[in-house]
């Protein structure tokens, strides 16, 4: 997470006025629902926009275990999205070893750091797709 708590707070206070923009890039908010507890989690996540759809990646800094979010979106794709005052209902997927390559330069011209976080781990950091419903 980005702020955590407190970004999503203002974000959604404001439609993104505060914390749509963030150190030289954009976040959108992704509700998920929890896989063991059933409640809604909301997290900032730096995007690009893709067509109609949304990019987002599950990096965790390179953590060797994917973060919470995306084990919850893996269990239930059924997902909400903030993009500023756009709140809407989508699905999320993990984009297909064919689209990777292209979607993951799109996310690392925005945030380089990506890479290095690839670097750090032997996990396969997934790019995700996130469509409207």
């Amino acid at each position: 997470m980005l702020f955590g708590k407190e970004h999503v707070e203002r974000y959604q206070e404001t439609d993104g006025e505060v914390g749509h923009d963030w150190q030289g890039t954009v976040t959108l908010l992704l509700t998920t629902t929890g896989r063991r507890t059933g409640k809604e989690y909301t997290t900032p996540l730096i995007y690009q926009p893709e067509g109609d759809a949304y990019l987002v990646v599950a990096s965790k800094g390179g953590a060797d275990d994917h973060p919470l979010w995306y084990a919850n979106l893996q269990a239930n794709p059924e997902v909400k999205v903030q993009v500023k005052g756009d709140k809407f209902a989508a699905r999320a997927r993990t984009a297909t070893p064919d689209e990777k390559p292209a979607l993951w330069r799109k996310m690392t011209a925005v945030w380089p750091a990506y890479d290095e976080y690839q670097e750090k781990t032997t996990r396969d950091i997934p790019v995700v797709v996130l469509e409207r419903a």
